[in-house]
């Protein structure tokens, strides 16, 4: 499910918990805007860990993810996740 420039894919699974990887390819810029940007979605996804479904996650990010302010990513990812059903407030 794409909500603005964040992706996320959900993948049912009668694992024990859930598990989420990031994607955020070289396009998006450098070493240090990639990081920072995983580190903004890691944050976001600790927010709603407690919501999420077994299952494994996975995040892209388009090269405007990066600029955008913490609150707006935020309801990105929390209504992406609430998409595909993976919880969000």
């Amino acid at each position: 499910m794409r909500q603005g420039p964040v992706t996320v894919t959900y993948l049912p699974s009668a694992s024990a918990r859930p598990r989420v990887a990031y994607a955020v390819a070289r396009r998006v810029g450098g070493a240090v805007i990639r990081n920072r940007l995983r580190r903004r979605l890691r944050a976001v996804v600790a927010e709603h860990s407690g919501e999420l479904h077994a299952g494994a996650y996975l995040l892209g990010a388009a090269p405007e993810a990066a600029a955008l302010p913490f609150d707006e990513l935020r309801t990105n990812v929390a209504e992406a996740l609430r998409a595909v059903g993976g919880g969000g407030r």
